[in-house]
């Protein structure tokens, strides 16, 4: 009896020996992790990023085209030096509660549930905030795991982050067309212009591109291009537009 009861009792001393091994590495790794997310958002609040993971995928398969970039044209410039028009029309096209939600827009996610459940045709729920967490971090792809890390990142940045930061991180990383990316190399490659002095018709069509720069194109916009940027530009009148760019 005493030998079965030492077995038992190394048996068990083993096992609670594998737990806190275990509980340990957890641990490790959540701090880790916890550190690798969170250590390069919170300096992004205040330097631009060397690059993203949108841009460096695009060296051997860019996101608008499935072929890989010989060169991709990026340039980063402050908020200063984007034109106002061009802020209001990224927010009245992709996010137009922008300023009220936390990083989740819960009823542009409650209307896309109902447009699938009644078969209509579905409509993107991203707010600027998710997409600057997956154009930053992340990859192209509808994956739980990739949502998952996207809701992670977005929660992050909306707290660490003042609004217009987020609004400035995506206009100078967001994808606007076959190896170009971010509002600066868009308006010096579509017009010929720099970003500061785009005309509002201008904005419009760089903002109308967005949703989808593997569709369409800025400087050659197809039919639905030019409707889709005419929407805007007749949004963009509507007089609470500089206010609400105010509180920015």
């Amino acid at each position: 009896m005493p030998k079965r009861r030492a077995s038992a009792q190394t048996e068990g001393d083993g096992r609670s020996g594998f737990r806190r091994c275990l509980s340990r590495v957890l641990a490790t790794a959540l701090v880790l992790f916890l550190l690798a997310t969170l250590v390069p958002i919170a300096l992004l609040r205040v330097v631009p990023p060397p690059t993203t993971a949108f841009i460096w995928r695009s060296y051997t398969a860019d996101p608008a085209t499935g072929r890989p970039c010989e060169r991709v044209d990026q340039r980063w410039v402050p908020w200063s030096e984007i034109t106002p028009k061009l802020s209001w029309a990224v927010l009245v096209a992709e996010d137009q509660r922008f300023m009220q939600h936390h990083g989740f827009d819960v009823k542009a996610i409650s209307d896309a549930f109902d447009a699938q459940r009644s078969g209509r045709r579905l409509r993107g729920a991203s707010t600027i905030s998710q997409q600057v967490a997956k154009n930053l971090f992340l990859w192209p792809g509808r994956s739980a795991l990739r949502k998952g890390l996207e809701a992670w990142f977005t929660v992050w940045i909306e707290l660490l982050w003042p609004k217009r930061r987020i609004i400035e991180m995506h206009l100078n990383i967001a994808q606007f067309g076959p190896c170009v990316f971010g509002a600066e190399a868009a308006s010096q490659r579509y017009f010929g212009t720099p970003a500061a002095r785009l005309t509002a018709q201008q904005a419009a069509l760089l903002a109308a591109v967005l949703p989808s720069p593997a569709k369409m194109r800025a400087s050659d916009p197809g039919p639905y291009t030019v409707e889709r940027a005419q929407r805007i530009l007749s949004q963009m009148q509507l007089p609470h537009g500089p206010g609400y760019l105010r509180g920015l």
